[in-house]
């Protein structure tokens, strides 16, 4: 005998959770469907421990998307304010570490704890470890076959993820149901990762591994560009940080991006207004603006270390100078779903409703969070859109 219930939610994770929490609580009866053995680890390692679970400034600007007005409603109707109140009321101690970034105090498994404390609230049912096989519709709703028996439903949320850190059990089931019910889906890129250069033309710069700098990035092409400012991270392979996550999202392969490497400075004026009569070796004059091991390599680099200031050719101080506050590189990849915190790409937004997220040809079939097409920059932004996302699906289901 198949399990009755009005809406099933398959994933776990934070839109999962969300979407399954809010549809219960309005007298839906709810099942919670997840196939891993821990519960919602994306959220428990996120932030560090600590679960970036907002940004303050979360709006359309901050995401990215073949339809990029999609996202507004929902933003709209659930907003970085409204999740505050509800981890408030957890008694969730927090704080705000910059640019609109909220983390917890204490552990992200307050946020896991919070989630499945609004699950209770809303009397659903879990079905975990559960894998779902064959997923089948007819006129009254949607049939599942699980591993745990057939769950039939009115309702269907997808709430699945993307292809990010397979360690910890990302699949490709929101994508495969999604061609089966004839959606059709953005082409799929790892985001918010770190980018990785030939062995052979980054084998100059590997000794720079460990050293960071705050930087001016900017990437992209056509209205799918982006500029930030962040911290920068030399590693073995290529570039990392902050930086380099945000600028992943907006770049494609074949294009370069460029790193001004002393955002606050003209160099070449800098440079050239220090020269008169100036003993010191050009790596310690740039030392000035850049860590000393970076300093030292670039002046390396350029054939002049140990020279005095006072000797280097103004031509030579300009062409140096645009180098570091314009450095244009083209990754030859990224380090891919293993180290990217979010997969860009998925089911496209056009065929869904923005403000239930049910697709439109398939009435009761809804997805939310990272597998849509909707991609949010580093900093608390994807939580927000899994927290918006989930609720209207929750609030529709």
């Amino acid at each position: 005998m198949a399990e009755q219930f009005d809406v099933a939610v398959i994933g776990a994770g934070a839109a999962g959770m969300m979407a399954a929490a809010v549809a219960g609580q309005r007298g839906r009866r709810v099942v919670l469907i997840d196939h891993a053995e821990h519960l919602a680890e994306k959220i428990r390692i996120s932030g560090g421990g600590r679960c970036n679970f907002t940004n303050l400034q979360a709006g359309p600007a901050n995401y990215l998307s073949d339809n990029p007005h999609f996202c507004r409603s929902a933003l709209s109707r659930y907003t970085p304010r409204d999740f505050l109140d509800l981890i408030e009321r957890h008694g969730v101690r927090w704080h705000e570490k910059h640019k609109g970034q909220l983390f917890c105090d204490d552990s992200a498994q307050q946020i896991i704890d919070l989630l499945v404390a609004e699950c209770a609230a809303g009397g659903v049912a879990w079905r975990r470890p559960c894998r779902v096989g064959e997923v089948a519709r007819d006129e009254a709703g949607f049939s599942l076959e699980t591993s745990l028996g057939r769950i039939e439903v009115a309702s269907l949320v997808v709430a699945t993820g993307g292809l990010s850190i397979p360690k910890i059990g990302a699949t490709d089931f929101g994508f495969r149901l999604a061609k089966q019910f004839d959606l059709p889906l953005v082409p799929l890129r790892a985001a918010l990762v770190p980018l990785t250069f030939a062995a052979a033309d980054w084998a100059p710069f590997a000794e720079l591994s460990g050293v960071s700098l705050e930087v001016e990035v900017s990437g992209g092409s056509g209205k799918r560009r982006g500029h930030f400012r962040e911290d920068l991270l030399f590693t073995h392979r290529g570039l990392s940080g902050p930086a380099i996550l945000q600028i992943s999202s907006f770049w494609s392969p074949g294009e370069a991006i460029t790193l001004n490497l002393a955002p606050d400075t003209d160099l070449a004026e800098a440079l050239l207004a220090a020269k008169p009569g100036n003993k010191q070796q050009l790596q310690n004059a740039l030392a000035q603006w850049l860590p000393r091991r970076l300093a030292e390599h670039w002046a390396a680099a350029s054939g002049y270390a140990g020279r005095p200031l006072a000797d280097m050719p103004d031509r030579t101080l300009r062409e140096l100078a645009q180098r570091l506050n314009a450095w244009q590189l083209v990754p030859a990849g990224s380090e891919g779903y293993r180290k990217a915190e979010v997969t860009a790409g998925g089911v496209d937004t056009r065929a869904l409703d923005q403000k239930t997220m049910m697709a439109k040809a398939v009435p009761g079939l809804f997805f939310v969070g990272e597998v849509m097409d909707v991609t949010g920059w580093l900093g608390g932004y994807n939580f927000q859109w899994a927290w918006a996302s989930g609720y209207s699906a929750g609030m529709a289901a």
